[in-house]
C-alpha cells in the first residue's frame, strides 16, 4: 500500500491537482468513462457497438464521452471513407494501454466486494 505523502501536488497536461488520486479521477471519473475503457481493452468498436455494449447510456453522453477520453489521450478516433456512410472506430492508445492495468485491479476489488456478504 501507498503511504499518503503531505505535499503530493501533480501537474499533467496544464492542469495542477492536490494529489495523483484526484487527477485519475478528474480523467477517468464520471459513470461511463471506465465502462468505455473497459469495453476498448478487446480491441477496437464502432460506435454502434459500444452504444450497444451499454444500452443506457443516451447517444449524447457517450459522443461525449468519447470526445473527452479521445482528447485527454486514451483513445484514438479513426474515419474510414469521405462520403458517407463514414466508419468510425475507436481504440485505446498506448496511453489508454497503460491504464489496463488499473482497471483489471478495479476489477477485481469489484469481484471481491461483490463476493462479500453484508
Amino acid at each position: 500500500m501507498v503511504k499518503p505523502i503531505e505535499n503530493c501536488e501533480v501537474s499533467f497536461k496544464g492542469k495542477n491537482y492536490p494529489c495523483p488520486i484526484s487527477m485519475v479521477m478528474d480523467l477517468i471519473g464520471g459513470r461511463w468513462k471506465g465502462v468505455i475503457l473497459y469495453y476498448l481493452q478487446n480491441g477496437a468498436k464502432r460506435f454502434g457497438e459500444l452504444k450497444q455494449l451499454m444500452p443506457t447510456i443516451t447517444e449524447m453522453t457517450l459522443s461525449l464521452q468519447l470526445k473527452q477520453l479521445e482528447k485527454d489521450g486514451f483513445i484514438s478516433r479513426t474515419v474510414y471513407g469521405d462520403k458517407p456512410p463514414v466508419k468510425v472506430v475507436y481504440e485505446l492508445t498506448d496511453f489508454g494501454n497503460s491504464f489496463q492495468p488499473v482497471l483489471d485491479a478495479l476489477s477485481a476489488w469489484s469481484h471481491h466486494v461483490v463476493g462479500q456478504e453484508p
